[in-house]
């Protein structure tokens, strides 16, 4: 399955985000929300546990 440049940079860009939110956050969660077969939005939700 190839895909096109366009997709590839999208693609891309959405990894490079994702990485970038996971680095930064020890317990949480991230919702990737898709809209015709696209990724439209990410939403990270940051847990801060106090002991």
């Amino acid at each position: 399955m190839t895909r096109e440049k366009g997709q590839q940079a999208q693609f891309d860009i959405v990894a490079e985000k994702i990485q970038s939110m996971l680095a930064s956050m020890n317990y949480g969660s991230i919702t990737i929300v898709v809209q015709d077969g696209k990724v439209i939005q990410l939403e990270k939700n940051e847990k801060v546990r106090i002991k």
